[in-house]
């Protein structure tokens, strides 16, 4: 494992708290960013178990991505800050996993409810279920949060379809989606009876044929091929820098609403959207919906299916919002909405 030696973190961004976080007896290893939050706001972001090269790039994604949810809960109107926690996988057993699990759950009950977290990539809600017995700090276990964030993306893509379209209708619409894990094969399930065209592609063979199975009329293409398939919406929905300036290009799109986070390698790809007629979404308000589900379960207690789906509704209000803002300022979506987010989230 490479260590950090004299290294500019150009990610940070005045953290309230990072922990490098490390056990050697399960080999444990990793971080807990929190970007904000305060003693009577505690910080959000799910825990993601991932195969970093260094600790470095551990350390870069645990910053960047806890920043991600500051904007991502301004944006929802959740009164919590933004955190992200993230451990390097090193291909466990199954034994040897629940092992590292459960010594990651007793680390957070060191911060004492300051950081509330669930499930991100490379961790399921069973994996959830096993820590919250080491740790009560820990959301997800009564409610879907996976279905929330698709569910966000689907009222995104409405609203977006109306702003180009002057219909919100989804009925034969064409559609491509870059990876189909949690939220892009939910995504494809809610999307399919209305789709006259679905393109998916993913890194893992395996899920693309479990969709293949479930829904047969998508078609499977290459990786490096769904950027430039001529559709009504571009749906990200892997890892982040997605769109970047080698593939911007390619785009043959009239939307881009998407799960994944940190969509844009950097800001100046949402200018260039905007000037190419492109109409982006931002990721962290309309994948919101996982958020506003668990801190829905955390705020109550318990899970109730129409509450929960009338939250999640408001984020097509607030990209209707931010849109309108944007056509009226003549500027970016993306410039708006992180305007707005950072005078909400720099309040605390």
């Amino acid at each position: 494992m490479q260590t950090i030696e004299n290294t500019k973190l150009s990610d940070f961004d005045n953290h309230k708290l990072v922990v490098f976080i490390h056990d050697k007896e399960t080999d444990l290893n990793g971080y807990i960013a929190i970007h904000r939050g305060s003693a009577n706001c505690p910080s959000f972001g799910a825990t993601r178990l991932w195969k970093y090269e260094s600790q470095e790039d551990a350390l870069r994604d645990a910053l960047k991505l806890s920043k991600t949810m500051s904007y991502k809960a301004a944006m929802a109107g959740i009164k919590c800050g933004g955190a992200k926690a993230v451990i390097i996988s090193n291909g466990r057993s199954k034994k040897d996993r629940a092992s590292l699990l459960k010594s990651y759950a007793e680390r957070i009950n060191y911060l004492g409810g300051n950081f509330i977290t669930g499930a991100d990539v490379g961790v399921s809600r069973d994996d959830v279920i096993v820590m919250k017995r080491a740790s009560p700090y820990f959301v997800g276990t009564k409610t879907e949060p996976v279905k929330y964030t698709a569910l966000g993306l689907l009222y995104s893509i409405s609203t977006c379809l109306k702003e180009i379209n002057g219909s919100s209708e989804l009925t034969g619409r064409s559609y491509a989606i870059q990876g189909v894990g949690k939220v892009g094969t939910e995504l494809v399930k809610l999307i399919y009876p209305f789709s006259k065209k679905i393109y998916v592609s993913d890194i893992n063979d395996k899920r693309l044929v479990a969709v293949k199975r479930g829904y047969p009329k998508v078609k499977i293409t290459n990786v490096d091929d769904i950027f430039s398939k001529k559709v009504d919406v571009f749906a990200p929905c892997a890892l982040s820098n997605c769109l970047n300036h080698k593939n911007i290009s390619e785009l043959k799109c009239k939307i881009i609403v998407g799960g994944a986070n940190n969509q844009l390698e950097d800001n100046s790809i949402g200018d260039l959207l905007y000037k190419i007629g492109i109409l982006y979404a931002p990721d962290y308000i309309v994948n919101a919906g996982g958020l506003i589900s668990v801190y829905d379960e955390y705020e109550n207690g318990n899970y109730r299916t129409k509450r929960v789906k009338k939250k999640v509704k408001n984020i097509a209000r607030t990209l209707e919002k931010v849109i309108m803002e944007s056509k009226n300022r003549k500027v970016s979506v993306n410039k708006v909405a992180d305007k707005i987010a950072e005078q909400k989230f720099n309040a605390f």
